[in-house]
């Protein structure tokens, strides 16, 4: 037995690590100690975009490469390592993209339902987000009832994944200086589909051979994921599921309960596990789950699915993506419900050994091994009654010895989308970012920090996230979290709003426990890092932190990323101006001329740039160091002395 201790710092992730272990399961941490990762792809060295390949670029090692060895360094078709480098790295971007887009598509298909009344589960919610979106799409509300609104913008939403002209609705949204640069730039997105297309056809074999030409073609798509497919997505699931607020909840393993039937949603789409909620409440179903030997129902969650409706009803996070296997080996899981993204196939193998079913819901994404029951994404609530059915008959088949859940779990507040926080910091009727901002003109705030992304059994699971969180939050920068690297922070307690007194530096506790929050904000799902987004972007309209994105003493990372969607994600962060800084590998390292344009020439064109470093502690630093630097360039590196005017000062200001 492999010492497991070396794999996670989570407590329940090692206990069932050694579970798997005795009861013969193979896990993604066993299978990636196992398999050593390829050196030559993961370096972006490789093509295999036509069959006169692949063909493998890597460089010298141990020695620095000639001229003539890197005009060589060439694949069957005459193609330098910087275009494969650039043509893999877009490739991963439009994949990025396009799941991102598609979850976004799937919600605007239901809003529009919805709106419409045409045998939906869903209803309008949030009147006043769709009054919003309504302006921002440039609708008039005038004389329109809410439905007829609701039509409108559903309407104009799906629009934007095929419009036939102009550009994406919401680039309106940014500050005017951003606005300007995509267009100097020529990068604005036009459709959301346009341009995921468009990158795979110049990424095609012989098509843009132009390694800077090609990262515009990124950028367009990464920016249509950004502030297209992910931020309609995260709009309008708020209008139509309603908009986070602050929510207590739990986080761990220990969630799971051994006298109820538990029922874990894993994926990223919401729309069932939302319509799960209510089945799992549903008295007749609870009557039937009390009827096979249960206490009632435990709905808890794994990955983004989770992240959702913990937002929304404070339902518990049994873990985050590399925990998938694990909650299923614990024994006490009647049923997995998968939808898409970073589902692992491996799933009903582990499965087979325990009584657990495995069911997958879309049909966009079947898993060999498991029980298909087909969703209507518009009324997902007759499904979500069948799987809860399908869950509580299998609680009988429960064999106690081979259940062993951790008691391992966690307090956490979740729910601060940006509106949350703009009404937290100005209250409910002068909702503001001033004192976020006035708070980091003054110091008590050093900076603010977006840590997002997955978990890698490359690195040790859940440390690289919590180390570099809690080196940011001592030195007062407030962090703010998305997905699976939120899960790993509440593991270890850092949001709840009691442990700013013992975690943050003095300026941001100070600031915390004024406020009543935590040091580390859950901002939600995946798809949420638009609220990310939209969160700069008020600190910019604000005042007094620069007129774009790039001004502002911010920073963002991806410390243990893992999917094509993180590539996504950072590249949209990056060319909105804001510096990125990813761990675990970076996939141009084959490429010195690609990398070096990424991670400083990029930042002379878009304000923002790319940076790698695996080691957590150097990662802070170079955060830390850069949101310095902002602060400098601000003018807000020297303390200033509190003036006290008399009557003179006073007469002398009114005179300019």
């Amino acid at each position: 037995m492999a010492n497991n201790a070396d794999r996670s710092i989570d407590i329940a992730t090692i206990q069932m690590l050694d579970k798997a272990a005795a009861d013969g399961v193979s896990t993604a941490f066993e299978r990636s100690a196992a398999m050593r990762p390829c050196p030559i792809g993961g370096e972006g060295s490789c093509c295999k975009l036509c069959s006169m390949g692949p063909c493998r670029l890597p460089a010298p090692k141990n020695r620095k490469e000639t001229a003539e060895e890197k005009d060589n360094r060439r694949g069957i078709c005459g193609a330098t390592i910087e275009t494969i480098a650039a043509r893999n790295f877009v490739r991963m971007i439009a994949a990025g993209a396009s799941a991102h887009s598609d979850h976004g598509r799937t919600v605007a298909e239901a809003f529009l339902k919805a709106a419409k009344g045409e045998g939906s589960d869903f209803s309008i919610v949030d009147e006043q987000k769709l009054l919003q979106v309504a302006l921002d799409f440039g609708i008039d509300p005038t004389d329109k009832s809410t439905q007829e609104l609701a039509i409108a913008v559903g309407e104009a939403a799906l629009d934007e994944w095929g419009k036939r002209e102009g550009h994406l609705r919401f680039l309106s949204r940014a500050p005017l200086k951003r606005q300007q640069i995509w267009k100097e730039l020529n990068c604005e997105p036009r459709a959301i589909d346009r341009e995921v297309v468009e990158c795979l056809h110049r990424t095609h074999m012989g098509v843009d051979l132009d390694f800077e030409h090609l990262f515009q073609q990124g950028a367009r798509a990464a920016l249509a994921d950004g502030w297209g497919g992910s931020m309609l997505a995260t709009e309008l699931q708020d209008i139509m599921l309603g908009t986070p607020v602050p929510v207590r909840g739990r986080v761990n393993l220990g969630v799971i309960d051994e006298k109820q039937v538990n029922i874990m949603v894993h994926g990223h789409e919401p729309l069932l596990p939302e319509m799960l909620v209510v089945a799992s409440r549903d008295p007749e179903l609870l009557a039937y789950a009390k009827s096979k030997g249960a206490e009632g129902i435990n709905l808890a969650g794994i990955c983004c699915s989770a992240n959702e409706i913990l937002m929304r009803h404070g339902i518990s996070l049994a873990g985050n993506m590399l925990q998938q296997e694990l909650a299923v080996v614990s024994g006490a899981v009647e049923a997995m419900v998968v939808d898409v993204q970073c589902i692992m196939q491996s799933l009903p193998k582990v499965a087979e050994c325990y009584h657990t079913q495995i069911i997958s819901t879309s049909d966009k994404a079947k898993v060999p091994g498991a029980l298909h029951i087909e969703v209507d994404d518009a009324a997902p609530l007759s499904a979500a009654k069948k799987i809860v059915r399908v869950a509580i008959d299998k609680f009988p088949e429960r064999a106690s010895g081979k259940v062993n859940i951790p008691e391992h779990s966690m307090d956490l507040v979740a729910g601060f989308s940006h509106e949350t926080i703009n009404y937290l910091l100005g209250g409910l009727f002068r909702a503001s970012y001033k004192p976020l901002n006035d708070n980091i003109i003054n110091g008590r705030i050093r900076g603010v920090a977006g840590v997002v992304g997955c978990t890698n059994p490359r690195v040790k699971h859940d440390s690289v996230h919590t180390t570099l969180v809690k080196e940011l939050i001592a030195n007062d920068v407030l962090v703010i979290q998305t997905g699976c690297a939120a899960m790993s922070c509440a593991k270890l307690g850092l949001m709840t709003p009691e442990s700013a007194s013992t975690t943050a530096g003095p300026g941001l506790a100070e600031v915390c426990e004024t406020v009543g929050i935590p040091p580390v904000l859950h901002m939600g799902s995946c798809v949420d890092n638009s609220r990310i987004l939209m969160a700069a972007t008020a600190m910019v309209k604000e005042g007094g932190l620069g007129d774009d994105l790039s001004d502002l003493p911010v920073a963002g990372a991806a410390p243990e990323w893992m999917s094509e969607k993180a590539i996504s994600i950072g590249h949209y962060f990056v060319a909105s101006g804001v510096y990125t800084v990813f761990g675990v590998t970076w996939p141009t390292l084959g490429s010195e001329e690609v990398t070096e344009w990424l991670f400083n020439g990029m930042g002379e064109l878009y304000g923002g740039r790319w940076a790698f470093e695996p080691d957590p502690h150097k990662m802070a630093k170079l955060m830390i160091d850069h949101i310095d630097g902002k602060r400098k360039a601000l003018g807000l590196d020297k303390a200033q002395e509190r003036v006290l005017y008399d009557m003179d000062m006073r007469r002398e200001l009114e005179a300019v």
